[in-house]
């Protein structure tokens, strides 16, 4: 394999885990959003803007981890030969996951199994989605 194509396929994975992150973001803004003002009781203000600022971080801050996680396991993929191919459409594709596992969770309490098989579930999903978007050197 020629450094240029290798390269290249690197280049991929990076675009490819900023978009993840970016897409798993707005997934996590939106249902900081509609936590703070559908789903929380906020006496005041102040209240108010704590919650939905404790919810953005904590939406930031997952959003990054799974970019990280698609980093990773998109660079593994290169190392053994392989392309991610549909990058646009895997990153949405988290996104969508995260915005229905977050609103099921919010809007079904019985759902949420904490932050630990939370966290196992998004890497499990994000590394999952990343290798359905790989194709091998021949499929190229």
């Amino acid at each position: 394999m020629a450094a240029t194509e290798t390269g290249d396929k690197m280049r991929i994975v990076v675009y490819y885990a900023v978009w993840a992150t970016v897409c798993a973001a707005v997934a996590g803004v939106l249902i900081a959003l509609i936590h703070t003002w559908f789903f929380s009781y906020t006496p005041g203000r102040p209240a108010l803007i704590h919650t939905l600022v404790g919810d953005l971080v904590t939406a930031l801050a997952i959003a990054a981890g799974q970019g990280a996680v698609a980093l990773v396991t998109g660079s593994l993929l290169a190392q053994f030969g392989r392309t991610l191919r549909l990058t646009v459409l895997l990153g949405l594709l988290i996104g969508l996951f995260d915005f229905v596992m977050f609103f099921l969770q919010m809007g079904v309490p019985a759902t949420e199994l904490g932050w630990l098989p939370d966290i196992i579930i998004l890497v499990l999903v994000t590394a999952g989605i990343t290798l359905i978007g790989s194709a091998s050197r021949a499929g190229v």
